[in-house]
């Protein structure tokens, strides 16, 4: 079990003081609803944080969870983890997920450590197949998990992704070992069975009925830099990247949102702000179309989807209910 081999590589160590506060953004962050009653800026923004923000697999659409995910924590305190757990599955089932009850196997893993760089080093060795498994459009590629590995961050993530066909469900690309059809690869298959099946539509033309799904994200929280968060803030941090795939690197000191927690977590929001709820919202609303291949129409439907939430009234979204 996924949540039992990563608690065993784990070693205990004890938490050690947040580190020194870095330098806090430059300029005051626009509020959505600072937007909202002025429908062009609303337009021109909305696309713009979104443009920011989005990292799907290379050369695919943005992936989310389809039905339902289950939260793992390792390495804290029982209060701890539970409330990131709670957290995180509060804020899918505010999207229409289903969150797993306790014991369920974790397709979200969140690890605790006192060294981000050593712990995923050894934890991507460990496992490589978990981070790159070898299917097209999967996840962001070599040098993404390199920074991964390497870069010195507060949280780091990692997420998993499967093109599937959107109405049987069926993987559209082969991994390794997968056979259509089958659940095993065998000595007697045939040539075809090594492709992924997708239909085509009369005329002569594709017919793009595929999407991307989430399948596992992995975060790992370096505690030794947390730089005085607070467990709010941290469980709204993680709950917005469990949820999206969201760019590690994404300049978003424009914007409201709780993605800036690490530049000043003084300063920052204290919890998911109207950016961050609208773009979730806009990623798992059923009729967009995040699921295209093409990055521009990708970006253009989740803003669309926000702009269309927003449009006309200067009233602040509903929050999400903080446990």
């Amino acid at each position: 079990m996924l949540y039992a081999l990563i608690a065993a590589a784990l070693l205990a160590s004890p938490q050690s003081p947040p580190a020194a506060q870095t330098p806090p953004v430059s300029q005051d962050p626009v509020r959505l609803e600072d937007v909202v009653v002025d429908a062009r800026r609303l337009e021109d923004t909305t696309e713009a944080y979104v443009d920011e923000v989005a990292a799907p697999a290379r050369r695919r659409g943005l992936a989310r969870w389809k039905d339902g995910m289950c939260v793992g924590v390792v390495n804290l305190e029982r209060e701890t983890a539970q409330y990131l757990a709670d957290r995180v599955s509060d804020v899918a089932r505010s999207l229409g997920l289903r969150a797993h009850e306790p014991d369920c196997h974790p397709s979200v893993l969140i690890v605790a450590t006192s060294d981000g760089p050593g712990f995923t080093e050894q934890f991507v060795a460990m496992r490589p197949r978990l981070f790159r498994v070898g299917g097209a459009g999967m996840d962001r590629g070599g040098a993404e998990l390199r920074d991964f590995i390497s870069e010195e961050r507060p949280v780091r993530w990692w997420h998993v992704s499967l093109p599937v066909d959107s109405e049987t469900g069926d993987a559209v690309v082969r991994t390794p070992g997968y056979i259509s059809g089958s659940g095993a690869e065998t000595n007697e298959s045939s040539a075809q069975q090594y492709a992924p099946q997708t239909r085509v539509q009369i005329p002569s033309r594709l017919n793009d009925q595929t999407e991307d799904i989430l399948k596992r994200v992995f975060i790992i929280v370096d505690v030794d830099q947390l730089n005085g968060a607070s467990l709010q803030q941290l469980g709204d941090y993680v709950a917005m990247i469990a949820m999206a795939q969201v760019d590690p690197d994404a300049d978003t000191g424009r914007f409201d949102t709780i993605l800036n927690l690490f530049d000043d977590p003084a300063t920052a929001p204290t919890g998911l702000t109207g950016w961050d709820r609208a773009y979730l919202d806009g990623l798992y609303d059923p009729n967009s179309e995040t699921h295209r291949i093409n990055q521009r129409v990708q970006v253009q439907a989740v803003a669309a989807a926000i702009a269309s939430a927003y449009r006309g009234s200067a009233a602040e979204p509903e929050d999400l209910e903080q446990p």
